[in-house]
């Protein structure tokens, strides 16, 4: 899936006019990039999901294109989430496949997805490497701006629930936009993506494999500047990769985990890693002094460059693999409405009548075997063996054959309880 430039806009990128001469250098390296990808048309999803043209939602300096997922039941002021498509794909591929308006009907929230096109960019790419698009208050950047801000005053959504995510140059273009309109985004999710402006002084083929070491204060330096007069909170930002991925490299995540944590002033090492999911997604998480998970990093094995899905009707089960870069191992659309606190239905979630672990009056209770404990995110694994977060009692073999009880108290810290809890 190429990530790079060849946008066929006029006059107001003077390096345009002078393209023609790198054109066949440039389409050579694409077509390594893109191996068999360009041999065919891609293969096109049964177009399931009902989308809605939105013509008019601000003057749009990328032209770009908005299309509205609306659930058939939308609660008052609800969350929004700004889908951003990869390369080669467009909005109703993106829809089809992600998972993400199954998760929409079931949460009750307000889908965007913006579309790019070979106007643009000869490979349907969003621009995340062009000064032009990547900039606070212009080009493709301000026109996802405009559609998030569209989607607040036509549907009276929360503008305190504004989300963005996206894949490949979607994802790139997910981290632009937490950069460049931190007072808009509250969180983001980063698939297969790379850290805003690693083209400040790379090239986009550089960034993307093998990429580029840069320290976390100059990561950090990179996004502040995007916003030099913002004072407010950064977004919360969850970076997902598979660990085969020779597109954009693995490596491109570590670079956003230090891009992020130094934001949010915080270590490089996680404060607790997990397992999630069918094929053992390893999860990285880092959370700020309220408890609050800041930055996350999802690592998925044994994938490539794509949007992780796991097609099903099940509980935990999202996407199609109906098109390329849709790759089947976890449900990362319902991981990352989870993150952004728009599933709450997840693992371990107390239900109706359960205590609730945010309440520090109460404890909650959780029996389980150690397997689905570390899944749930109450116990971590090392060696072979299981141990329970925070208190770090060990809980013997990491099996579905060894069950032990839990007691949470306060939120995040796990204690054995096996005889008796509360």
């Amino acid at each position: 899936m190429p990530l790079l430039p060849l946008r066929a806009t006029p006059a107001a990128r003077p390096r345009v006019r002078s393209l023609p001469r790198f054109l066949p250098r440039l389409l050579a390296v694409l077509a390594v990039v893109l191996g068999t990808a360009l041999a065919a048309p891609a293969p096109q999803a049964h177009a399931a999901v009902t989308l809605s043209r939105v013509s008019d939602f601000g003057s749009n300096p990328g032209a770009l294109t908005m299309y509205v997922y609306r659930p058939a039941t939308l609660p008052a002021h609800p969350a929004v989430v700004v889908a951003l498509h990869g390369c080669t794909q467009n909005a109703q591929l993106y829809a089809d496949n992600s998972g993400l308006p199954r998760l929409a009907d079931e949460n009750g929230f307000l889908l965007v997805f913006a579309e790019t096109g070979t106007a643009n960019n000869v490979s349907k790419c969003f621009n995340w490497f062009q000064s032009g698009d990547n900039r606070r208050g212009q080009g493709e950047a301000l026109s996802v701006r405009q559609m998030a801000g569209h989607a607040v005053t036509a549907y009276g959504a929360d503008p305190g629930r504004v989300h963005v995510t996206g894949l490949s140059a979607g994802g790139a273009m997910t981290a632009v936009m937490l950069a460049t309109y931190p007072d808009v985004f509250s969180a983001g999710a980063v698939v297969a993506g790379l850290p805003y402006d690693c083209t400040k002084d790379s090239s986009p083929y550089l960034c993307m494999n093998p990429g580029v070491d840069r320290s976390p204060a100059e990561w950090a330096r990179r996004v502040r500047d995007a916003y030099p007069s913002y004072t407010g909170p950064w977004p919360r930002a969850a970076i997902w990769y598979g660990d085969q991925d020779t597109t954009v490299v693995p490596r491109n995540a570590t670079e956003l985990r230090d891009q992020w944590t130094a934001l949010h002033g915080l270590s490089q090492t996680p404060t607790r890693t997990t397992v999630i999911g069918p094929d053992a997604t390893r999860q990285d998480q880092y959370l700020a002094a309220d408890g609050t998970v800041a930055v996350e990093v999802d690592r998925v094995p044994g994938i490539g460059h794509g949007t992780p899905v796991d097609p099903g009707t099940g509980a935990e089960q999202c996407g199609g693999t109906g098109a390329p870069y849709f790759l089947d191992s976890i449900c990362s659309s319902r991981w990352i409405a989870r993150f952004f606190g728009l599933d709450t239905t997840g693992p371990g979630d107390p239900g109706p009548g359960d205590p609730d672990p945010g309440d520090p009056g109460s404890a909650a209770c959780w029996t389980a075997s150690n397997y689905a404990h570390v899944q749930a995110g109450r116990a971590t694994t090392s060696g072979g063996y299981t141990y329970a977060v925070g208190s770090g009692q060990n809980m013997g073999l990491y099996n579905t054959f060894v069950t032990h009880t839990l007691k949470e108290s306060p939120t995040g810290h796990f204690t054995l309880a096996d005889s008796g809890c509360p």
